[in-house]
């Protein structure tokens, strides 16, 4: 918007980036505190995981901060007092916030990608943490790349439903404005296009996962006995106590096969036939997944529902669409929350796969230290997203400069 607005001086991009500037100063701000408080979990928290992986995990964290966040932090406050006498600047400055904050999201992953799938390191000689040997190793780590563009994806996602959600919102109040109307269109196809290509990947970060870490895999779809051509079943109720599905049916015969492995005769190794104990908590695993391509499927129709209404000419008074798309405005929030427990709790019991376990990542405090500072850190973080719901209400309810 800023680089359109520098290139053909139509106001009406000016007024897109000066209001849709307005709730991302409001999130780049609660991002900084939420991103700082979870800091200080490394040492209350997780102690002994800060050991043994502090050799890995600093480098690039170290490398997140001083290049990404210093860079995202100083072209935004460039960008928040240019004024529009240095258009130009103002311009590229939010380039730079773009591609900081992009870069962030690469070492944040590159350290994740460690925990997931261990590489480039080598054990102390007497075991207590890890070494990084190999830092390209670390950076190409295969897992980084297909959660990276699996997350930013979403991200980009999560954005295109937000603003679709507040143009619905004045949409409906019969604000027409070329602000709304533009910016719906841009929001709306980067949200069709988004929400097909992560299915498209999460396809393939199935068939990987289901080989690099196989309970996971099965858990996903709780897989409980090794076969092939497994079918996939649209109504399922996992049981763990019994290692089984107390409820399956409406199986599509090799579906769950070919997910996995790109076959639909191929073979899945099933929970049972796994350790029993490095099994993940696999109702959990299982309902996050389930919710997580369930609302998969609904923001695919809701963007092409959106952008036939948009081409129509009807989108203006579909008033029961437009009432779906600002309820819609918390799902993609749901959505990659589910995502990351899929990923995080389905490689339990392991905090770093096959290296270290969750119960031996903990630091040697008190139970109640510890639940001391998840219960003030759990309470800051509720004050801040009401805090931050408000503003950006506010700031919606009560737009301004953009008729």
């Amino acid at each position: 918007m800023e680089t359109v607005y520098y290139k053909n001086k139509d106001e009406t991009w000016r007024r897109m980036a000066d209001f849709w500037g307005r709730i991302f100063k409001i999130n780049f701000a609660i991002g900084l505190v939420t991103g700082l408080s979870m800091t200080f979990q490394f040492g209350t928290n997780w102690g002994a995981y800060s050991e043994f992986m502090g050799d890995v995990f600093g480098p690039p964290l170290a490398v997140e901060a001083l290049l990404a966040f210093f860079l995202e932090g100083t072209f935004f406050g460039a960008w928040v007092f240019l004024d529009r006498s240095r258009q130009k600047l103002k311009a590229f400055s939010m380039w730079m916030v773009a591609l900081g904050t992009n870069i962030s999201s690469l070492w944040i992953i590159t350290a994740n990608g460690f925990m997931q799938n261990p590489v480039g390191y080598k054990m102390a000689a007497d075991g207590s943490k890890v070494i990084m040997t190999d830092f390209l190793a670390l950076v190409t780590n295969s897992y980084v790349w297909y959660m990276l563009v699996h997350t930013l994806l979403s991200a980009y996602l999560l954005t295109a439903f937000l603003i679709m959600g507040i143009c619905a919102y004045h949409f409906l109040k019969r604000n027409n404005s070329e602000v709304f109307r533009k910016s719906f269109g841009i929001a709306v196809a980067i949200a069709l296009v988004t929400a097909v290509l992560l299915p498209v990947l999460g396809h393939g970060y199935a068939q990987y996962v289901a080989e690099l870490q196989p309970a996971k895999g099965a858990a996903m779809d709780a897989i409980w006995e090794t076969g092939s051509g497994v079918p996939m079943y649209l109504i399922q109720v996992p049981d763990s106590s019994t290692g089984s599905n107390s409820v399956q049916f409406l199986g599509i015969p090799g579906l769950a096969s070919f997910l996995y492995t790109g076959s639909f005769s191929g073979t899945i190794t099933g929970l049972n036939q796994l350790a029993q104990d490095e099994l993940p908590p696999v109702g959990m695993v299982f309902w996050s997944f389930r919710l997580m391509t369930i609302l998969g499927s609904l923001f695919i129709i809701e963007a092409l529902l959106g952008l036939y209404l948009q081409k129509s000419g009807k989108l203006y008074t579909s008033d029961k669409y437009l009432k779906l798309l600002m309820w819609s405005i918390p799902l993609p929030y749901v959505a990659i929350t589910a995502g990351w427990i899929v990923a995080e709790v389905g490689r339990q019991p392991w905090i770093v796969y096959g290296l270290l376990k969750t119960a031996n990542g903990i630091s040697s405090v008190p139970i109640s230290d510890v639940l001391l500072s998840v219960v003030l850190i759990s309470t800051f973080y509720l004050v801040l997203i009401v805090f931050e719901i408000y503003l950006i209400k506010k700031t919606v309810v009560n737009a301004t400069g953009v008729e």
